[in-house]
């Protein structure tokens, strides 16, 4: 067991040699559309989703329920009429990420529903990319035909709302992440 000083000392260690897993998975997390016909694992969809679940939440509410969808009529189903979502029908698998109202807060609290299951999505996002995989986040909410396509062709009850769906697999294409640092988005201390 390490004394808070050897702790402190390697934490600045992984910090000095660039050396640190959960920053390279970040850096290389990018947005994959296209899928090879290889299935995900019932292992990893869980190991994907159990990522999601350690999200932080709003007085640890935890107003998510996810959907994982592997049946090729209903990725196909989910993908019609819905231009941004349409790569869903060549995935092999996708995750549904929903907002259970009744387990989300009261009042204005309420919404922190959105802020939690977003969290849960980045976390579902770093999980595929750390498996080898490739995932999108597409939007469902707050489009209300895409909430009604969705929850018609999942029976979502009324208390459910779909936040989005993310399509994974193995990829087929490679694209390299995106470097999005921009010093202009930051300021220190005030405006």
């Amino acid at each position: 067991m390490a004394c808070k000083g050897e702790e402190k000392e390697t934490a600045q260690n992984v910090g000095a040699n660039n050396s640190n897993v959960v920053l390279d998975v970040i850096h290389q997390r990018t947005s994959i559309r296209a899928y090879t016909d290889q299935p995900v694992s019932k292992e990893n969809l869980e190991t994907i989703v159990r990522a999601g679940m350690a999200a932080p939440s709003a007085v640890n509410k935890q107003p998510w329920q996810f959907i994982i969808i592997d049946d090729k009529n209903t990725l196909h189903a989910l993908g019609e009429n819905m231009r941004t979502s349409a790569m869903v029908q060549k995935a092999p698998a996708a995750i549904l990420v929903c907002g259970d109202m009744n387990k989300a807060g009261e009042g204005w609290l309420q919404q922190y529903w959105i802020q939690d299951c977003s969290a849960a999505s980045q976390n579902i996002l770093l999980a595929i990319t750390s498996l080898g995989l490739g995932g999108v986040w597409t939007s469902i909410y707050p489009a209300e035909d895409r909430i009604k396509h969705v929850a018609d062709i999942l029976n979502l009850p009324e208390h459910i709302i779909p936040l989005n769906i993310i399509p994974l697999g193995y990829p087929s294409q490679h694209p390299e992440p995106k470097d999005k640092w921009n010093e202009e988005n930051i300021r220190w201390n005030v405006w």
